[in-house]
C-alpha cells in the first residue's frame, strides 16, 4: 500500500528509504567523541573523517593521533575539513597528518578563483569507518565539545547517530562527492562495503547542498505533517518565513509545537535575531524554551511518533539554502522515544519564555551542579544534572525583548562608530577597500551570470 506522505517526502529530500539500519543516540557530547575515537581505532580497511570544525586543542590533536597510527598501521584515512570553519587550525596540524600518511583536503579555500565558491561551505559532520558504521549529527571536533571535568566545564549539548547497515553506503556515498569537489575521485573499492541489514529502522540520508533545497522542502513537509506533535531543538535558529508559517499554522491547528534553542550563544547577535520572532510564535501557541546549560548546539526535529530528524543542518537560511548539510530522517520509533526523552530532560533546564509572567519564582540565578549520570535523576531529586533550577523557570517575552532591543542597539551603535572611525583616520585606505569590495561582488555577481547564461543555453540545446 502506498504511503503519500512518505513519497512526497522521498521527492522533498532527493532521498528514498534505506531499510535495515540500527540507529543509537547519542545525546552526550564526550561520550559521543569517545565513541567516534573507538571506531576510529578499530578502523581496518578506511576511514573518511568530515568536519566543519577540527581544532588544533587537546580533542583534536587526541584525534589527529588515532588517525595517524590508524594510517601507519595502513589503514587508508581521509579527512576532509572546511577551510572556513577549521580557519583557527594551524597548519603544522594538518602537515602533522599529512607526514604521517592521511589524505588531508580543505573544502573550498578562502582565496578562490570563484567567488562565490567562498559562500558555499561544508557544514558536515561525518565519520564512516570501513564502510559498516557511521556516525553523523552535529558535534564537532574540538574542546568545547568534550568538556573538562576538573576544571567544571561541562561539554555543549549535541547530538549524534550512529548508524549501522545499509544506510553507511549512502553516507559514505556522500562523502564521496564532496571528496571529488576538493580534488580526485575516491578508489572504487572504498565505496564497495555493501553492509548487511543489521536493525530493522528505515532511514533516508539527506544530502544537502546549494541550490537544492532538499533540507528545506523536507522540514517543511515535516513540519505541516504533524499531527500530534512537533518539536524542534535548533542551535541557530532563522528560519525562511514559509518555515515560521508552518511552525504557526501547525500551533494554531493544535499542535504541541515546542521549539527549545540555547540561552547563551556563541553567536550572540545570532541569537539576539532568534529572539524576534518569539512574539509571533507565542501568540500562536508555540512554546518556547531556552537551554540554560552550557552552549546547546543539537540539531534535531521531533514529528508525531514516527519521524525523527537529525543532522547538522540549522534552521536558517545558509544551512537550508548555501551550505553542504547532512541529515538523517528517520521512521523509528526506538530513535523518536530517545530524541523526546532527551528533549524533555532539556527542558528541565530551560526557562520558558510567555507573552505574561505567571505567578512563578523565578531563580535568581542558574548556578551549575555537578553532572548526575543519565537514570539517577530521581535518586538525586535534589539536584538536576547540568544546572540546578527550582520549579520550572518562566520569563515574560519583554524581560527577554528589553535586553534584545539594548544588544541590537549596543552593536548598531559600535558599528557605526567603528566604521565612522575608519573613514575619518583612513579615508584613503577605506576607499580602496570599499572599491575592492565593490569589485569582487560585481565579479561574483559577473561570474553568476555568466555561469546561468551558459545553463540556459544548455537547456535550449538540450
Amino acid at each position: 500500500m502506498s504511503d503519500p506522505l512518505g513519497l512526497a517526502i522521498d521527492r522533498a529530500a532527493g532521498a528514498r528509504p534505506i531499510a535495515g539500519n540500527t540507529l543509537d543516540h547519542h545525546p552526550d557530547s564526550a561520550v559521543a567523541l569517545a565513541t567516534m575515537l573507538a571506531d576510529i581505532a578499530a578502523a581496518r580497511r578506511w576511514i573518511h573523517l568530515e568536519n566543519y570544525i577540527i581544532r588544533d586543542d587537546h580533542t583534536g590533536r587526541r584525534f589527529a593521533d588515532v588517525l595517524a597510527e590508524r594510517a601507519a598501521a595502513k589503514v587508508r584515512v581521509r579527512v576532509l575539513y572546511d577551510a572556513l570553519g577549521s580557519i583557527g587550525t594551524s597548519h603544522r596540524f594538518w602537515r602533522r597528518l599529512r607526514q604521517a600518511g592521511v589524505a588531508v583536503r580543505a573544502f573550498h579555500p578562502l582565496l578562490s578563483l570563484h567567488p562565490l565558491e567562498v559562500l558555499k561551505r561544508d557544514h558536515r559532520k561525518l565519520l564512516v569507518t570501513d564502510g559498516r558504521t557511521a556516525m553523523t549529527g552535529g558535534l564537532c571536533i574540538g574542546d568545547e565539545w568534550a568538556g573538562d571535568p576538573a576544571r567544571g566545564r561541562q561539554p555543549w549539548r549535541d547530538t549524534m547517530v550512529r548508524v549501522c547497515g545499509p544506510a553507511v553506503t549512502a553516507l559514505d556515498a556522500a562523502f564521496g562527492r564532496l571528496w571529488l569537489r576538493a580534488g580526485d575521485p575516491l578508489p572504487d573499492d572504498e565505496l564497495d562495503a555493501d553492509p548487511a541489514e543489521c536493525g530493522t529502522s528505515p532511514v533516508r540520508v539527506v544530502a544537502g547542498a546549494p541550490a537544492r533545497a532538499h533540507i528545506y522542502r523536507s522540514v517543511q513537509l515535516l513540519a505541516a505533517s504533524a499531527a500530534e506533535r512537533l518539536w524542534i531543538t535548533d542551535a541557530y535558529l532563522l528560519a525562511p518565513p514559509p518555515l515560521y508559517a508552518a511552525l504557526l499554522d501547525a500551533a494554531k491547528a493544535g499542535v504541541d509545537v515546542r521549539l527549545l534553542v540555547p540561552g547563551a550563544s556563541d553567536l550572540p547577535v545570532l541569537r539576539n535575531f532568534t529572539r524576534v520572532g518569539y512574539r509571533d510564535l507565542l501568540r500562536a501557541g508555540v512554546r518556547v524554551y531556552e537551554w540554560q546549560g552550557p552552549m546547546l548546539h543539537a540539531k534535531t526535529l521531533l514529528v508525531d511518533r514516527r519521524w525523527a530528524r537529525v543532522g547538522s543542518s540549522n534552521l536558517n537560511v545558509s544551512s537550508l539554502l548555501t551550505n553542504y548539510e547532512l541529515d538523517l530522517i528517520a521512521e523509528c520509533e526506538e530513535l523518536s522515544e530517545a530524541l523526546a526523552a532527551q528533549f524533555r530532560r532539556d527542558l528541565a533546564y530551560s526557562r520558558e519564555i510567555v507573552l505574561e509572567p505567571r505567578r512563578l519564582k523565578l531563580p535568581p540565578r542558574l548556578v551549575p551542579a555537578p553532572a548526575v549520570p543519565q537514570g539517577q535523576e530521581r535518586a538525586v531529586a535534589h539536584k538536576r544534572s547540568g544546572y540546578e533550577m527550582g520549579a520550572v523557570a518562566v520569563v515574560a517575552l519583554r524581560r527577554v525583548a528589553g535586553g534584545l532591543r539594548r544588544a541590537i542597539a549596543w552593536t548598531a551603535a559600535l558599528i557605526c562608530a567603528g566604521v565612522g572611525a575608519l573613514l575619518l583616520a583612513f579615508p584613503r585606505v577605506m576607499s580602496i577597500t570599499l572599491a575592492v569590495v565593490a569589485f569582487w561582488l560585481a565579479l561574483s555577481f559577473g561570474l553568476f551570470a555568466m555561469q546561468r547564461r551558459r545553463a540556459r543555453r544548455a537547456d535550449d540545446a538540450a
